[in-house]
């Protein structure tokens, strides 16, 4: 019950970072530019350490993980090109948005933060110390997945109220995540394989879909080195929090 309670903090940290991109909106080439940074350098700084240490550990073959990750990356351009091509609508077609990519791409990254909570959870199983060092983790970075969150369906078209619906969606999942394992555990050994495959899918959002979009009516040097600043904070977070 510890780890629900310490997971709330993740919620109002989702919160924050998402109604921060919603008082934003006329600047939201920026935060996507930081966005893309802090996406792409997750995966460089956080999530591709982890899977290489978990195979170290395991005396794995880094095979399995590598497809994981190719496969989590073409597996959502397939979801989101083939919702596209069966819209039936080519002016929207060539438009490359929709409101559905948005919801699409808030859900997954609300099943990410359900399993930060799993994460939070599973931590406090092993004792207090190790759960908490996790809860921290989780906080310092869920202001970006609110923020990513309230990006991705503004970009896509959708409304404000809709994407502050998927906002409390995200901000929740944490928190039924470390609520869920008091009844279940995942099975440590799947972990390099789950991790891979959500590392495929933040290089895609990240690199195909946020940062050609910040640049799509102006390319300014601001959104460059905003791009790099989120990079490093996203280094940052992962290194030193």
């Amino acid at each position: 019950m510890i780890a629900a309670l310490v997971s709330l903090g993740t919620f109002f940290s989702t919160l924050l970072g998402g109604l921060f991109a919603l008082r934003n909106r006329k600047r939201l080439h920026l935060i996507m530019g930081f966005t893309a940074g802090v996406l792409v350098g997750l995966v460089a700084f956080d999530l591709l350490p982890e899977i290489f240490r978990l195979i170290h550990e395991q005396r794995l073959d880094s095979v399995g993980p590598m497809l994981a990750l190719v496969g989590g990356f073409l597996l959502f351009h397939i979801a989101e090109k083939s919702m596209l091509i069966h819209r039936g609508d080519a002016e929207e077609y060539t438009d490359n948005k929709h409101p559905t990519v948005g919801v699409l791409s808030a859900v997954a990254l609300s099943g990410h933060s359900f399993l930060d909570g799993v994460g939070i959870g599973l931590g406090f199983q092993v004792n207090a110390a190790v759960g908490i060092v996790v809860a921290i983790a989780v906080i310092a970075h869920d202001f970006s997945d609110g923020l990513n969150t309230v990006t991705l369906m503004l970009i896509n078209h959708n409304t404000s109220r809709r994407a502050l619906g998927l906002l409390l969606l995200d901000a929740t999942a944490p928190v039924l995540g470390a609520l869920s394992t008091l009844f279940f555990s995942i099975p440590h050994a799947w972990l390099p394989l789950y991790l891979g495959a959500f590392a495929g899918f933040l290089l895609y959002i990240g690199a195909s879909d946020i940062l050609p979009e910040a640049h799509s009516e102006r390319s300014t040097p601001t959104t460059l080195l905003l791009t790099v600043l989120g990079a490093a904070f996203a280094f940052v977070v992962t290194r030193f929090v």
